[in-house]
């Protein structure tokens, strides 16, 4: 079961902003091994059409993070299917924020951050040992050898207490297409929504995007799949006092079955084309 539990985890890498294959950089990591797709899942299956994004005004400041030239190619490469400009537009990111990002993987997510919060801003990027071990350690210390990452502090801690001390007051905390795997790695959810609760600013945002599993399924395919149905995540962080405020449609698409995969290896063609559901909950 051990040995499993290693292959399944090799899945996540592009459940989160991590390194090839999930995250792309310029040294990919290995290529995962995992249990095979469903059958509606092989290769002869056409890729659902991504929904088309729904109207977010993009903010100037955010339009140069996304569209900066020195960003990788790699990292380019995962914007059609991600929608980043409307991501960070939608959640309220703006220079001088100080926020954070929960299973960091290999940066995806954190270096987008970084850039638009800007140099008078902080970026927490958190990874367990674990994930650092299996998949992330080269990729994460690379990016954060760029120097548009001094605003990024590199946090090594488990979910259960994912946050240093300095890490107070945040206006804003991420998990991008990773809450479902906290449920099969058997973390402590209430006790990690509890910190991140303690850590936001009255007001502060706790920004969730997932992966979304068929009506009814529950977290029965967090690990199958990599998804998770929509109302079981709410009911995890409102139980820790979020509320949601709002709900972005940008990455919603209709003509995902939701049978299939999603983690890269397993998602193959079809990445990035997963019905994905975006939640915006505040501390009160």
């Amino acid at each position: 079961m051990r040995s499993l539990s290693f292959l399944v985890l090799a899945s996540l890498i592009g459940c989160t902003s991590s390194a090839p294959p999930v995250e792309p950089v310029a040294t990919a990591a290995p290529s995962p091994t995992e249990a095979p797709p469903p059958a509606s899942a092989s290769a002869s299956v056409p890729a659902p059409a991504p929904a088309a994004p729904e109207a977010i005004e993009i903010p100037p400041a955010i339009r140069a993070a996304v569209d900066a030239s020195d960003r990788s190619g790699d990292d380019r490469a995962l914007d059609d299917g991600r929608h980043p400009a409307e991501m960070l537009a939608f959640f309220g990111v703006a220079p001088g924020m100080r926020v954070a990002e929960l299973g960091a993987g290999g940066g995806y997510t954190s270096e987008l951050l970084a850039r638009a919060v800007g140099p008078t801003g902080r970026v927490f990027g958190q990874n367990t040992k674990f994930i650092l071990e299996k998949f992330a350690e080269k990729p994460w210390s690379e990016r954060l050898k760029k120097p548009l990452m001094k605003n990024v502090a590199r946090v090594d801690r488990e979910f259960d207490d994912p946050l240093p001390p300095d890490a107070k007051d945040l206006d804003a905390v991420f998990v991008v297409l990773f809450y479902h795997d906290l449920y099969w790695m058997k973390v402590d959810r209430a006790k990690m929504n509890k910190a991140v609760f303690a850590a936001l600013k009255p007001g502060g945002a706790y920004a969730i995007v997932d992966h979304a599993a068929r009506a009814g399924a529950g977290d029965s395919e967090v690990q199958t799949l990599h998804r998770i149905e929509e109302k079981t995540l709410r009911a995890d962080i409102e139980a820790a006092g979020f509320r949601l405020e709002k709900e972005g449609r940008f990455l919603r698409n209709a003509a995902d079955t939701k049978d299939w995969n999603a983690s890269p290896s397993g998602a193959a063609e079809r990445r990035g084309t997963t019905d994905r559901f975006v939640l915006l909950f505040r501390k009160p």
